[in-house]
This record gives structure tokens, sequence and C-alpha cells, in this order.
């Protein structure tokens, strides 16, 4: 089991039987998630000849396998979780490269990775990045800036901690330092992440493309869920 400073993280590594080194995807889960709504896209890459790592962030949200509660939980922690994964598999000889996929906070997350360390990670996929929580935690402050110790977001508590490290710093600002190859999937219905986040990002990024599904929300649904996934799995195989 991977250990990061949060804590144990449970994972589901799947790795096909190939002759020589191939990418290994890691997928990582949006706000309150786990592993399980992502279990699909992690299963068709495999499908398609890529290794897959899918796993629950540390107090990442319910049915979490992971170590730590919500409280304990933020886009730093969670960017710690991700990170201690990529050290441990960079070195792993079955792995040619290492790619990121995140989906909502866990695009917000995989977008920060990538950028804090981006010799090591070869491609990204976001999903409806969640930048705009960087927005949302200011709008939690109190009058004076300081933050109340716990609030409820989309049924869900989170901490002081939480808002605090979300407005530490802008991920506009951070970016620009990943030039791999990225792609931005976003629904032009998205009610949760406005569109007009991901058009921003996809500018600041130097090799990104941006995709708007038409008539999603935040998350794909039917056809073009797995319209995304066959998206996807030809940008990584490129």
């Amino acid at each position: 089991m991977i250990t990061s400073s949060n804590g144990k993280i449970y994972g589901e590594l799947n790795v096909p039987s190939p002759d020589t080194p191939i990418p290994l995807i890691i997928l990582s889960h949006g706000f309150g998630g786990n592993l399980l709504g992502d279990k699909d896209y992690a299963s068709y890459f495999f499908s398609q000849g890529f290794a897959t790592y899918n796993f629950d962030f540390c107090g990442g949200g319910f049915g979490s396998r992971s170590d730590g509660t919500m409280l304990d939980m933020s886009v730093l922690t969670e960017a710690e979780d991700l990170s201690a994964i990529v050290d441990y598999y960079k070195a792993d000889a079955r792995f040619s490269a290492i790619y990121l996929w995140g989906a909502s906070q866990g695009g917000f997350v995989s977008a920060l990775v990538a950028s804090q360390r981006p010799d090591d990670i070869a491609k990204v996929v976001l999903e409806f990045p969640a930048i705009v929580l960087q927005d949302d935690a200011k709008a939690r402050a109190n009058d004076d800036g300081t933050f109340p110790e716990t609030s409820r977001v989309m049924g869900m508590t989170i901490s002081r901690k939480y808002n605090e490290d979300a407005v530490s710093f802008d991920l506009y600002d951070m970016i620009g330092a990943y030039t791999g190859p990225v792609l931005i999937l976003h629904g032009d219905k998205d009610a949760i992440v406005p569109l007009r986040y991901s058009e921003r990002a996809a500018q600041i990024f130097p090799n990104a493309e941006l995709v708007v599904m038409p008539g999603q929300g935040h998350g794909f649904m039917g056809k073009a869920r797995t319209e995304a996934m066959e998206k996807e799995s030809t940008f990584y195989l490129k």
C-alpha cells in the first residue's frame, strides 16, 4: 500500500501483460467521491492496453478506503497523495510513462501536480476541472477574511483548512509550467464549474486542447461518457 504524509492510500493497480513497458494512467476522483466513480474509465483504458491506478484520496469522501476523513482533506493534501503515487511508480520498470487523469476536484489536483513536477508527467486529461473551487472558497470567508471552523459544501462538511489551502495560491499562476500535452473536456451545461474556467485554463497551458461536450453537465452521461473515454484514449495513444 502506498503511503503519503496523510496516511495510507487505498488503490487498485491493473497492468496488462505486455512485452515492453507501457504507460500508467493514474485516475483522480472528484470532491467527496472515491475510486468507484471512475472505475469504468479505468476498465476502458485497461482494455485499450494501458496500465491503470485508480485510488481513494486520503479523506477524499464517502466510502473512501484510504486513511483520514473529509475534515483532514484539502486540495493540497490531495496533491501530496497524488505526488506520493507518482513517486512510487515513476521508477517502476513496467511503465514507460506516467499519465494523469482527473475529474472535477481530481482534475484541479492533477493540473496542480503536473505543474509542480512537469518532468515526471507525460500527458494529462482533465474532465471539468474544478478550478472554481478557489473562488467558492473565497466566498465562504468571514468579513474579517478568516474562515469558519467547518463549512457545508454539496451536503458534506469540510474544515477551515480546506478553505485556507484553497485560497493560498492561484492555480492559473502555476499551470503554465506544464508544457506537456493536455486534453480538457467540459460540458457546456455545467452548473457547478462554469465552462469559462476551462476556457481560461486552455489558454494558459502551453499545449492544451479543449473539447466542449454539448448538452453535458458536471459529469458525462450515456453516449457522451463513452465518447469522452474514446477521445481520451486516442489522446493518450498519440
